[in-house]
């Protein structure tokens, strides 16, 4: 997708502005969240997970920009940016989550609704980790034609997967499978499980070579 705007001179594109990346610890904890969900989830793709960096859409113009709380990439190079410019990278985002708050309620579903459309962004997300203005706190737009449409089933087309409300973050959940994208607090839980149950086999098996002076024998099929 070509810039919505060109010119020939070659400013400089800030990739900080000094404002606080979330207005509370819990939006925080949402975007980060999503964020890193996201990327394990895409690593091995050709694509690229980004949070609250500036996404700069014309070229020439350094404050026409946006920084979305979660965008992903498809068709680039993996990997962070210090910030992105979809005139050099030659991808829009495909999908963007804006952890939203009553005192970003307007901007979130005015000016950042109607950029993204125009940028052709394909879904759109929107989650109130507080429930401040959404009662069931997520919401999700689809791109059709150049409005979004509402998404009703919480499907999110692009990813594959399943979105779905868990105390105050998003949870993702494979289509293919039904299997839930752990977070880092549970993938480390697994970890931990799956650490005691070597543990504990290891126990067993040393008990037995004690008793026996040999392995048992193999059953399975």
């Amino acid at each position: 997708m070509t810039a919505l705007f060109s010119q020939t001179s070659t400013p400089i594109y800030p990739s900080a502005d000094g404002e606080p990346v979330a207005e509370t610890f819990v939006h925080l904890y949402a975007m980060l969240i999503t964020l890193e969900v996201l990327r394990q989830y895409l690593a091995s793709q050709q694509a690229t997970v980004l949070s609250n960096q500036f996404l700069y859409y014309a070229q020439g113009y350094p404050k026409l920009r946006v920084a979305p709380d979660v965008m992903v990439i498809f068709d680039v190079a993996p990997g962070g940016r210090d910030n992105y410019k979809i005139w050099e990278e030659g991808q829009t985002p495909a999908v963007i989550f804006e952890m939203t708050s009553a005192g970003t309620q307007e901007q979130d579903q005015s000016y950042k609704k109607t950029l993204y459309a125009q940028l052709e962004v394909e879904e759109y997300w929107l989650f109130d980790p507080k429930g401040e203005w959404i009662p069931e706190k997520l919401r999700g737009y689809r791109l059709q034609g150049e409005a979004y449409v509402s998404i009703t089933d919480n499907i999110c087309q692009r990813l594959n997967l399943r979105l779905a409300v868990e105390d105050t973050l998003i949870a993702f959940y494979r289509l293919d499978t039904g299997e839930k994208l752990l977070i880092p607090d549970e993938l480390a839980e697994s970890l931990r499980q799956e650490q005691a149950r070597v543990a504990q086999l290891e126990t067993e098996l040393a008990r037995y070579r004690q008793q026996f002076g040999e392995l048992p024998p193999d059953t399975s099929p």
